[in-house]
């Protein structure tokens, strides 16, 4: 059952990011953001409703599933469907990569989980790895500027589903329904999201949307939230948010391998150094590898 979630969550997600880069320019980010969770959200209820599945919850639940409706259905997403314009749909996946990282960050603070032997070693093949993917880029006078905000956007956005991964652990400590707490957050992110849409002026519904954009915004929601928010948060519960975490480096496989026939990304020497040196970093730090320890116990006593 866990290899069956776990490989859901990798194709599911490892496709969203195209499906992400084929409905840009239809919407704003937020609106797009916005129709992505009302639609899963209003599903999700109607499913739950149907099937008699709807659990209640108290007002602390409530003002946590707010809180991580803002982290995980709103405010990473208003930053990966910003950055988007920037870089590619396979570079930013390969950065959301590096929630095995924060996700160990976090874990130390709130949950005063030991940060392992193997984070530095890990957290420092993985900003190697970043520079190398993106030094092709940040070295051109066109796109600077550009691509340094849009690596930090995706930086920030990936540290919000980190933080969403804490309260879902919070969530299942509590016993919570996991389709009951993502059908309340995808809710209260829309929510948020149409807050933002309305102060900010932006168009709610296009004159015109193309059958790409439609059926991208269908799958974005069905798909990619409703699916695989739901198989990802079951997958913590059973074998933690670490391991969980660990589906994403398999993302940038799926999504540069789609990108480069959809986008026609162009690889280089820097694309295959970075995608390695992050996967290596977080391979170290899942795997834990008792060869790495005794080199480096080694080093010390030379």
């Amino acid at each position: 059952m866990n290899g069956l979630l776990y490989m859901a969550v990798v194709l599911i997600w490892g496709t969203t990011w195209i499906a992400i880069t084929a409905q840009h320019g239809q919407f704003s980010p937020v609106i797009g953001v916005f129709w992505r969770f009302v639609i899963a959200a209003g599903l999700l209820f109607l499913f739950l409703i149907a099937t008699g599945r709807l659990k209640k919850l108290n007002l602390q639940d409530h003002l946590f599933c707010i809180l991580q409706g803002f982290c995980i259905f709103g405010f990473n997403f208003i930053c990966f469907y910003t950055a988007i314009e920037y870089i590619n749909s396979g570079l930013e996946s390969v950065i959301f990569s590096m929630a095995v990282l924060f996700n160990a960050i976090n874990s130390r603070i709130f949950f005063s989980q030991k940060i392992s032997a193997y984070f530095i070693p890990a957290a420092s093949l993985g900003f190697f790895g970043i520079l190398a993917l993106f030094w092709h880029d940040v070295v051109s006078t066109q796109v600077q500027w550009q691509t340094l905000f849009a690596i930090g956007l995706c930086m920030l956005g990936t540290y919000g589903f980190s933080l969403g991964n804490m309260i879902s652990i919070r969530h299942q400590k509590n016993n919570l329904d996991v389709f009951t707490t993502n059908a309340y957050g995808m809710l209260y992110g829309a929510i948020l999201m149409a807050i933002i849409g309305w102060l900010r002026a932006d168009v709610f519904l296009p004159k015109v949307i193309t059958t790409q954009a439609f059926v991208a915004l269908g799958y974005l929601a069905v798909v990619g939230s409703i699916i695989g928010f739901s198989a990802y948060f079951v997958l913590i519960k059973r074998i933690g948010a670490g391991q969980a975490a660990y589906s994403t480096l398999l993302f940038p496989l799926v999504a540069l391998t789609i990108s480069t026939i959809w986008e026609n990304y162009q690889w280089h020497l820097g694309s295959y150094l970075g995608v390695i040196f992050i996967l290596l970093g977080n391979y170290i730090l899942f795997k834990q590898p008792k060869w790495l320890l005794q080199f480096c116990n080694k080093s010390k006593v030379a």
